[in-house]
């Protein structure tokens, strides 16, 4: 969590240490719209918000009425209320609370049509614990959108070599590649749940040029996942 206090400061600085977490939104978007089609999205929880990059992106998407971000760090949620109430219009449909979800006792269970997990599992003990915490908050028909690194040769390459130590473009350290959890790991935890199926997958990739592109191929590097219930 130090990494994260630490980029407190930066978080909504375009061109800082945040900066792929923003070029990300829009495709975040992109593929949330792929997955749910047009089942309502009126009410959101993004876990792991941070700074609420897309927290509030949320917020601005048509016919959401309310977002709440859960996030750790309180330095970041200090960050995320403060940008949030530059502007009226996302400041009424965001809240934000404090600590690792499965303390949050005021937020309601099966309550949400779409949770989201964006670069949050792969800085966690226990993936499969968080989704199942996710699993709870999911209404009937919902879906968890999540995204998160392969632990693979290439994701180690890509994200920590490149991206970390050659072309700085995230902070040192803030990846730790035995986190990083496999596609067919989620897909296989998911399929044993029942009532649940993985309804989408996409893998990501970063092109300067263009910033961030889904492409057919979750298995390798960055990856989209959306669960159904």
């Amino acid at each position: 969590m130090k990494n994260f206090d630490s980029l407190a400061a930066s978080w909504w600085q375009l061109n800082g240490p945040s900066r792929l977490l923003h070029r990300m939104n829009s495709t975040r978007v992109m593929f949330i719209q792929q997955a749910i089609h047009n089942r309502p999205m009126h009410k959101v929880l993004d876990i792991g918000c941070g700074g609420g990059i897309f927290t509030e992106t949320a917020a601005r998407i048509p016919g959401v009425k309310h977002v709440d971000g859960v996030d750790v760090s309180e330095s970041v949620l200090e960050v995320a209320r403060a940008h949030a109430s530059i502007d009226k219009a996302v400041h009424s449909k965001v809240s934000y609370l404090k600590g690792p979800i499965e303390d949050v006792t005021s937020l309601t269970k099966e309550s949400y049509d779409v949770v989201s997990l964006f670069e949050v599992l792969e800085h966690v003990d226990s993936p499969s614990k968080l989704i199942e915490e996710a699993m709870t908050y999911t209404k009937p028909g919902g879906s968890i959108v999540l995204s998160t690194i392969n632990r693979t040769v290439l994701s180690y390459l890509t994200t920590i070599f490149m991206a970390e130590k050659i072309l700085k473009l995230v902070p040192d350290g803030v990846h730790s590649w035995s986190k990083y959890i496999n596609y067919g790991e989620i897909k296989e935890f998911v399929d044993k749940k029942p009532g649940w199926n993985m309804s989408l997958a996409k893998g990501s990739m970063y092109v300067p040029t263009q910033g961030w592109i889904l492409n057919n191929c979750p298995s390798e590097g960055n990856y989209f996942m959306a669960l159904e219930r």
